[in-house]
C-alpha cells in the first residue's frame, strides 16, 4: 500500500487536497495531516511514507526544510501559491508541483508521475540540490516583489499615525486588522499579518504564533509553564505574547 503525509498550516487547503487525492488517488493511505513543518517531520519519521506533499511555506519549519529531511527517504510533491515561473526548473526533475488552487487535471498527472516512479522501482532522490536551487529562485523573487518595510502607516479611530519600522515591537491578528504595537503606542492597518510578513527581515522579525510576529531583539525572555506552554515577556512593553507549539523550538535551550 502507498502512504502518504499531506502538511499544510492552512486548513481549507489542506483538506481541499486530501478530498482530491481520494478521487485521484483512491488507493493512496493519507496517513498523517500536518499543520506545520515540525510535525510533517515528526511524521516522516513515525509513518515513513512513500511520499510526501508539502506546502512551501509553513510555520516552525518551511516545506524546503521538511524536503531536506525526506530526501533519500520519500518522494516530495510540494503545493504553493508561486506561480509556474517560479518552479519551472521542477517541471522535470526530482520534485513536481501543484499550484495552489489545485486543478484536478494537474493533480491527476502529478499522481501518474508518482505511480510511475513507484512502479518503476525508481530510488528516492537526494534533494539537496534541488531543494537549495529552489530556495535560491524563491528568494530571489521574494526580494523582488516585496521591497522591504520601511514604515507604518496604522489608524487609530479617525487618527492615521505613521511609525519606522524600528519602533514596532510586534504585530498581532485582530480580526480584519493586524494591530501594530510600539512601546508606547499602538495603531492598526487594514493588511493581513500573512501579507505584513513579506516586507519583514525573517531574522530580525519571528513569527511565534499564527497570529504573532515579534522583533527578535525585544525579546526579554521566555516562559514556560507546567502544560509546556510558552509566553514571551518584552522589554519595552507589560503585554506577554502566546508562543505555539509550532515554533516552540525557537526558544529550546542552547
Amino acid at each position: 500500500m502507498t502512504t502518504a503525509i499531506v502538511a499544510d498550516d492552512e486548513d481549507l487547503p489542506r483538506a481541499e487536497l486530501v478530498r482530491m487525492l481520494g478521487q485521484a488517488w483512491p488507493a493512496l493511505q493519507i496517513v498523517a495531516e500536518c499543520e506545520h513543518g515540525p510535525a510533517a517531520i515528526e511524521a516522516l519519521d513515525t509513518h515513513r511514507p512513500d511520499i510526501a506533499f508539502l506546502d512551501i511555506r509553513m510555520p516552525g519549519r518551511s516545506g524546503l526544510d521538511v524536503a531536506r529531511a525526506a530526501s533519500g527517504r520519500c518522494h516530495v510533491v510540494f503545493t504553493t501559491a508561486y506561480d509556474s515561473h517560479a518552479v519551472e526548473a521542477f517541471e522535470a526533475g526530482a520534485v513536481d508541483y501543484l499550484l495552489k488552487p489545485i486543478d484536478a487535471a494537474r493533480l491527476a498527472q502529478a499522481v501518474q508521475r508518482l505511480q510511475a516512479r513507484l512502479g518503476g522501482a525508481a530510488p528516492v532522490p537526494d534533494l539537496d540540490a534541488v531543494v537549495d536551487q529552489l530556495a535560491l529562485r524563491l528568494q530571489g523573487r521574494a526580494a523582488a516583489e516585496a521591497p522591504p518595510l520601511r514604515w507604518i502607516s496604522a489608524s487609530a479611530g479617525d487618527i492615521v499615525k505613521l511609525f519606522a519600522i524600528d519602533e514596532v515591537l510586534f504585530f498581532q491578528s485582530d480580526e480584519k486588522y493586524t494591530r501594530v504595537v510600539t512601546a508606547g503606542d499602538e495603531a492598526h492597518v487594514r493588511k493581513p499579518l500573512r501579507e505584513l510578513m513579506t516586507g519583514l527581515d525573517a531574522e530580525r522579525w519571528w513569527q511565534v504564533h499564527r497570529g504573532v510576529v515579534v522583533r527578535a531583539d525585544r525579546i526579554a525572555g521566555a516562559v514556560r509553564d507546567d502544560m509546556g506552554r510558552i509566553t514571551l515577556h518584552l522589554k519595552d512593553h507589560a503585554e506577554t505574547l502566546p508562543v505555539s507549539q509550532a515554533y516552540a523550538w525557537r526558544f529550546k535551550p542552547m
